[in-house]
């Protein structure tokens, strides 16, 4: 008794295959548009690093005044070296919670009554835990510093609560409403002031991050890596296909008793 065999393609198989290259075709436009991305954010990251060192090297500028306010953005303003000068308002400071390279502490953020009437958010510098702080200087003071865009709402999963008097973030508008300064005559920023080389007490000023993570080269280079074992995944399944379908040809050429063992 022989048995015959005829090579027919297995519907299941097939359909199997499609949708396993339509997954792989999936993923590697998916890789290669994140790949892009990335090379995009590393060059606006490469350029948000050189205009903020420029801004922090060049010389100070008078601090935006009312009229300039609105259009004060982080794009434009922020980091740039401001001055401003006026006295500060005796009893207003405000501690929002800091990490630094000094260690775990508070931003000492204070505000100051402008020659021109209004008022602006002094961050006067980094307190450790547990330390105290000089006050303020009394009279008139002439403040340095960089300018910083408000940071609402509060720092990561964690809100501020101003009725409690507890902030995780340098929120000027709500720090303004807990001393009951008027919101119209707020500046929209605040300033972190340099560092008094003739001071050794806390607060310590001048300490600002200006160091960004830069890690889009690398994070490009992965997703890129991915798309590569894509294409590779989709060769070797072609190339698994083509053998398959050679040795099903190979064996519908031979003799049915080639092909086949008759039982004794």
């Amino acid at each position: 008794m022989t048995a015959s065999a005829t090579a027919t393609p297995v519907p299941p198989r097939r359909r199997w295959l499609v949708a396993f290259a339509v997954l792989l075709a999936g993923a590697f436009c998916g890789f290669i548009a994140l790949g892009v991305w990335q090379v995009q954010r590393l060059a606006w990251k490469h350029e948000l690093i050189a205009r903020v060192d420029a801004r922090i090297h060049a010389k100070a500028m008078p601090s935006p005044s009312r009229a300039q306010w609105p259009a004060v953005s982080d794009a434009n303003d922020s980091y740039r070296r401001v001055s401003v000068s006026g006295r500060f308002v005796p009893g207003s400071e405000t501690r929002t919670q800091a990490v630094t390279e000094l260690g775990g502490g508070f931003w000492l953020l204070q505000p100051l009554h402008t020659d021109g009437g209004d008022y602006v958010l002094v961050n006067r510098g980094f307190v450790p835990t547990g330390a105290p702080s000089a006050p303020a200087p009394a009279g008139r003071v002439s403040v340095q510093g960089l300018l910083r865009i408000s940071e609402p709402e509060g720092g990561f999963l964690r809100h501020n609560v101003p009725e409690q008097d507890r902030w995780y973030s340098r929120d000027v508008a709500a720090i303004a409403r807990k001393h009951g300064l008027p919101a119209e005559q707020v500046a929209p920023f605040f300033i972190d002031a340099d560092r008094d080389a003739a001071s050794r007490d806390w607060p310590c000023g001048g300490m600002t991050v200006v160091k960004f993570r830069d890690s889009h080269l690398s994070y490009a280079l992965t997703w890129f890596g991915l798309a590569l074992l894509t294409l590779l995944a989709v060769g070797y399944l072609v190339a698994s296909e083509r053998r398959l379908r050679h040795d099903r040809r190979r064996n519908d050429s031979r003799p049915d008793h080639a092909r086949t063992h008759e039982p004794g």
